[in-house]
């Protein structure tokens, strides 16, 4: 027997390597079914890459479900966000809307018979005291806009009350519902009548403006308008003052009292016009003026 089939080893080995051969071949051959060795490689590989790979999904879900939770949280914040911005731009909008209804309402005070005499110089209300709400309120316009001392204060709903302090670029103005204001007004009553009195006083419990000095004959009844009547030159003829709510006598009985309802609501205030008499050498007032 030649040296070569005496090895044992090298016999197994290359018997080995043509099993392995043939086996490959045999394997990529196209056939419908599996040899039972291939069908255990496969079972097993399979039942592996089953146990691993569940765990390992699980565990890519979890953090994808963590991923997720995070972005809704992000968006969440930021939806809330914009929803805030949204509600701070419309209550800017409301605010900006009432303003500019209100300045618009200024522009439109033609009504008043002699207003052509006056210059209109709308200004904005700029502060007020908490505690004097219905007495004082600031407007942002004063000695460089050519405001002066004692001008009449309006809105468009009626006369509110008169410039009494002027700053540089402020002025004070006095309401007629300060409780504490000495001013009176010539005010008339629009009927057939046309009865005269002076707005003497506010009373702050009632909310009403004290009208005096009417004569004890006089015709005057709830519901009647009661305007200024011009004179003294002070105010403008025909500014709306306030309604009638009830007629009564003073305390001696000889002139008659009434109680009027302000027609313009002085505890909101945005805009008001300052009402300038003009002259006729230079279309202004000169000074201001002071009194009834």
């Amino acid at each position: 027997m030649p040296p070569f089939f005496s090895n044992k080893k090298l016999i197994i080995l290359l018997a080995s390597l043509i099993f392995l051969v043939a086996l490959v071949g045999f394997s990529l051959k196209e056939r419908e079914k599996l040899s039972w060795p291939e069908q255990f490689v496969h079972d097993t590989v399979g039942f592996f890459q089953v146990v691993f790979n569940r765990p390992a999904q699980y565990v890519a879900g979890f953090f994808e479900n963590v991923n997720d939770i995070r972005n809704v949280y992000e968006e969440n914040k930021t939806l809330k966000k914009h929803l805030r911005d949204y509600a701070q731009l419309h209550a800017n909008y409301d605010n900006l809307q009432e303003q500019y209804t209100s300045l618009k309402k200024q522009l439109h005070i033609d009504s008043v018979a002699d207003i052509d005499a006056y210059n209109r110089h709308v200004a904005m209300v700029s502060a007020r005291s908490f505690d004097g709400w219905n007495q004082q309120i600031t407007v942002n316009k004063g000695k460089q806009q050519g405001i002066q001392n004692g001008w009449p204060v309006v809105t468009a709903e009626g006369f509110i009350g008169k410039v009494t302090a002027v700053s540089q670029f402020s002025s004070t103005v006095t309401l007629i519902t300060d409780p504490k204001s000495n001013n009176q007004i010539a005010a008339e009553v629009q009927n057939k009548d046309q009865v005269n009195g002076m707005i003497e006083g506010y009373d702050a419990d009632k909310n009403v403006l004290l009208f005096k000095k009417i004569d004890i004959k006089a015709k005057i009844k709830k519901g009647d308008e009661v305007v200024t009547s011009g004179m003294g030159n002070v105010y403008p003829k025909g500014l709306l003052i306030g309604k009638v709510k009830s007629v009564g006598t003073d305390n001696y009985g000889l002139t008659k009292v009434a109680e009027i309802e302000p027609a313009a609501a002085v505890n909101r205030l945005d805009f008001v016009n300052i009402l300038e008499r003009k002259t006729a050498d230079s279309g202004t007032d000169s000074k201001g003026e002071n009194g009834q």
